[in-house]
């Protein structure tokens, strides 16, 4: 009876052990995961000013400023203006020759 007693003793005492290890290993991950949504959020944070930067970088108004004051650009007059028709590839055509 002894020996049952201390073989269930042992096992109580094994489990608890391996409670206590899975707990602490779960909190460990809830606070890995927390740590990564902050990380996620600063980076969301981060894309959308990046965005915004970008946006402001590429902005018409921005663009035209710079070609007439730093590059001395202008607009061509209307008579300058010259259209160009673009070939289309001979990929783009059928085999009797009518396009797509």
């Amino acid at each position: 009876m002894l020996r049952l007693n201390l073989f269930l003793l042992l096992v109580t005492v094994i489990c608890a052990i391996g409670t206590v290890s899975a707990n602490h290993h779960a909190r460990k991950l809830v606070t890995e995961i927390e740590r990564e949504q902050a990380h996620m959020r600063d980076l969301d944070v981060e894309w959308g000013q990046l965005q915004l930067e970008q946006s402001t970088w590429a902005s018409h108004a921005r663009i035209e400023s710079i070609a007439r004051n730093k590059l001395r650009m202008k607009l061509p007059e209307a008579g300058q203006i010259v259209t160009i028709e673009a070939v289309r590839p001979r990929a783009a055509m059928r085999r009797d020759g009518e396009e797509r």
